[in-house]
Formats: C-alpha cells, sequence, structure tokens
C-alpha cells in the first residue's frame, strides 16, 4: 500500500476507540490510562483463544514470526466481535524503527485490513523514530515522560508481585497491590504527580514496603527465570500463560523488566556511531538519555535493596560488561545480546532454570537464545536451560510437558544456585 493512501488518524477522529494488543498487562494497564488521560479513548484488547491464532493464520503468511501473527489476528478478531463500530474504530502497534520484521507488522497490519474488509480502519503508529505521524494523535513531552515512568512503575510492581505472589500467607494480596498501585500511580499522573525524580522516589519505596509488609510464609520452591522475544516473554496469549502454568506448578518465577530493554535500544544508538560513525549531536543526545534511564535504573534498584528480602535486577552496564565478553556489542537486532545477558544474570541470581521463550520465525531470537545455551552451560555448568517453541501448529501440552521436564531435572539437581549454594543466593551477581 503506497504511504501517501493510507488511512491518516486525524483531529476529527477523537471520538473514535482505538484498540491496542495487550503485551505486559501490568504495564500496560497503566499506559492506557495515560492516553485516555490526554482524549485517547484506548482499550486493551484482551481476547484470547484459538480463534486468535486462526484470524492472524487467515490473513498472514505463515512464514512470518508469530508475534505478527498473534498481534494481527487479535486486532482482526476484536474487529469481527461485533463489539466496535469499525466506521469508528482505530488500531494501535508500535514500530521500533530498527532492523526487526516487528517495524513492518504495521504494513502487514494494513493489508491485512483490506483482505477482511476494513480498508477505512487507520492505523496509529506509536514510534518514537518519527517512522510516522498523524495529525490527530501526537505524543506530548509530558506524555512520553508518564509512558517511561508507567513502564519502571509496571517493572518494579511485577519484580516484587512475582517474589511474594508464591508464599503469600493470605492468598491475593499481592494482586490486590498489583490492583492498587496501578490505579494509584494512574491516579497521580491525571493529576500531574508521580513522574518527577523526588516523586519516583517516595513512589518506588513505597510500593516496595507495601509488597514488604505482605505475611509470607517462605517454602522451597523452584526458582525459575523467563527470557526470550519479547512479545512472548510477556504477552500471556503469545506464551499461554507461561506465568500463570510456573506458579501452578510451584515456581517462584523471575521476568525481566522493560527498562533493560529501553537502555538497550537507547545504548545500541551509540553503538552505531561507534561502530560506523555518525553525526555528534545524535551522540550527545544518546549519551543524555542513557544518563537519565541509568538514574532512573539506580532509584529502582536502590528501592528493590532497601528491603533485603527482595532480589534486585542487576544494573545493565554490569550484564553488559559480563556478557559481551562472550558476544559482540553489535549483535542487536531483535532482543540481541541482552537476550544472552539477561539468562547470565537470572542464573547468577539464582534463577538457573529457565524457559527461553523461541517464537517461530525470530531468527535473531534463536542465535542469541537457543544458540548460547551450550556456551552458558560450559560457563555455568548447573544452569538448567529449556527452550520452548511458540508457533501456530506448537500445542499447549507439549509446550508444557517439555517445561515439566525442566522442572522435573531442577527438582532432581536441588534447584541450587549458580555457585552451588542455596538458589536464593546473590552474591555471585555482586562479585
Amino acid at each position: 500500500m503506497n504511504p501517501a493512501n493510507r488511512v491518516e488518524f486525524t483531529k476529527d477522529m477523537m471520538d473514535y476507540t482505538i484498540l491496542a494488543p495487550n503485551m505486559a498487562n501490568i504495564h500496560f494497564t497503566m499506559l492506557i490510562n495515560v492516553f485516555r488521560e490526554y482524549g485517547y479513548n484506548v482499550e486493551l484488547l484482551q481476547n484470547e483463544g484459538r480463534e486468535v491464532v486462526d484470524e492472524g493464520l487467515k490473513y498472514v503468511h505463515n512464514d512470518t514470526c508469530y508475534p505478527a501473527l498473534l498481534v494481527i489476528g487479535q486486532l482482526i478478531d476484536a474487529l469481527n466481535s461485533g463489539k466496535y463500530d469499525v466506521n469508528k474504530t482505530a488500531l494501535l502497534i508500535t514500530q521500533s524503527g530498527g532492523g526487526c520484521r516487528a517495524s513492518n507488522y504495521i504494513h502487514l497490519l494494513r493489508k491485512a485490513l483490506r483482505k477482511a474488509g476494513y480498508p477505512q480502519v487507520p492505523v496509529i503508529s506509536l514510534n518514537l523514530s518519527g517512522l510516522e505521524k498523524n495529525s490527530g494523535f501526537k505524543i506530548r513531552i509530558t506524555m512520553a515522560l508518564k509512558m517511561l515512568c508507567a513502564m519502571i512503575y509496571g517493572d518494579l510492581i511485577m519484580l516484587l508481585k512475582n517474589q511474594t505472589e508464591p508464599y503469600e500467607i493470605n492468598k491475593g494480596e499481592s494482586n490486590a497491590l498489583v490492583k492498587k498501585w496501578t490505579d494509584n500511580i494512574s491516579g497521580q499522573f491525571a493529576k500531574g504527580k508521580g513522574y518527577s525524580i523526588k516523586e519516583m522516589k517516595k513512589n518506588l519505596a513505597d510500593i516496595t514496603k507495601a509488597f514488604a509488609d505482605i505475611k509470607l510464609e517462605k517454602t522451597d520452591k523452584v526458582k525459575v527465570g523467563v527470557v526470550g522475544e519479547i512479545y512472548v516473554k510477556y504477552s500471556p496469549l503469545a506464551n499461554n500463560r507461561l506465568e500463570e502454568f510456573l506458579f501452578s506448578q510451584g515456581c517462584e518465577v523471575m521476568v525481566p523488566g522493560l527498562l533493560g530493554f529501553f537502555l538497550f535500544k537507547t545504548d545500541n544508538r551509540l553503538e552505531d556511531i561507534k561502530l560506523y560513525g555518525g553525526k555528534r549531536i545524535k551522540k550527545i543526545a544518546m549519551k543524555v538519555a542513557m544518563r537519565a534511564l541509568t538514574a532512573i535504573e539506580t532509584i529502582l534498584i536502590n528501592a528493590v535493596k532497601e528491603n533485603s528480602s527482595f532480589i534486585a535486577p542487576a544494573p545493565y552496564a554490569h550484564i553488559k560488561e559480563k556478557c559481551t565478553k562472550i558476544i559482540g556489542a553489535g549483535c542487536k537486532m531483535g532482543e540481541g545480546w541482552l537476550l544472552t545477558a539477561e539468562m547470565m544474570e537470572l542464573i547468577e541470581s539464582g534463577y538457573g532454570n529457565i524457559v527461553c521463550a523461541q517464537p517461530f520465525g525470530c531468527l535473531p531470537n534463536h542465535i542469541v537464545g537457543k544458540g548460547m545455551i551450550r556456551k552458558l552451560k560450559e560457563m555455568y555448568p548447573d544452569s538448567n536451560i529449556v527452550p520452548i517453541d511458540y508457533d501456530p501448529g506448537a500445542t499447549r501440552v507439549n509446550q508444557e510437558n517439555r517445561i515439566r521436564l525442566m522442572l522435573a531435572v531442577a527438582k532432581e539437581n536441588g534447584a541450587v544456585g549458580a555457585c552451588g549454594d542455596c538458589a536464593s543466593c546473590t552474591k555471585c551477581i555482586n562479585e
């Protein structure tokens, strides 16, 4: 489709319902509330099931990566549901602007809309690279700051929830705090608060204290880390509710947050300049952005470390230094070297049992995920890593059986940490 002929989202469409595919539910709930605060009626889709996969297969070539198939399938399924006026509905999709095929999902989606009989539905590109612009959808500075902060708060809430829910005495307390704080932060944003450094420090500390006050009964549980392609790693639709399954099997789950990915993407711009050259103004801008993101990362880590019962994420600079000794910083397509680094971080933090979510068609992910397992096993002999394939033909039963086998091995090995001490040991990551 000629870009000049695309259906633009204009100022006259402010009364449209904007549908957005789901990924990380905690983060995206706050993100959607930010959009609504600025007058955009955005709805986070929750439709799941085989019909979503089938819709994707109908309109997307099955050689295309699985995340594209699911995202497009979920959006088309929602339009087909009859719940929305298709003449008053728009779709929202992200574009990273990098080498990943995700940047081209938007063109596949528009093609699918024409085939499905919805050529009039506008598609909004959510990007920070200037790839596409819509006169009716603009990201203001304060809006961007709140969106970034929503990701930070989401990371902390997800981290703490995963470390308390498996052990809580009064079941449901962790999830109740998730709702309380997502509502609280959204309310602060609506009042123009919650996104300054001072306010973030207080909020992050208060959130940590609230989760620390939950009464827990610490029992032996297998500690499992989850890595993979970003959409499949977080999306319950894509990974067949992986976190819930692991929780049902008596596991504690650790999923690396989105902040590391933002740091990685920003840092990549500096790596590009180092490798290939570039404009001085861009280099300065990226350095400023890295300093700002690193400062926020430090605040988050300190908030967690102030309560010694929680395991804090490792600093981005630390995991980059360790990982780039075995894989080059120029390996940056998709999740790039960060995926390998996240596995190293998880192993050294006591989460040596790892599920690596591998979607069909994601070649970079297979290289830095499945392709690095042998090297990691050489470095960490006690690690227990299983790649799980996610594609339209993979059955949930087979996926869960492979994970059960990994958990059986973990229990047989005693589920110990990388150094052979207890699974909750954190000394390796701090060395």
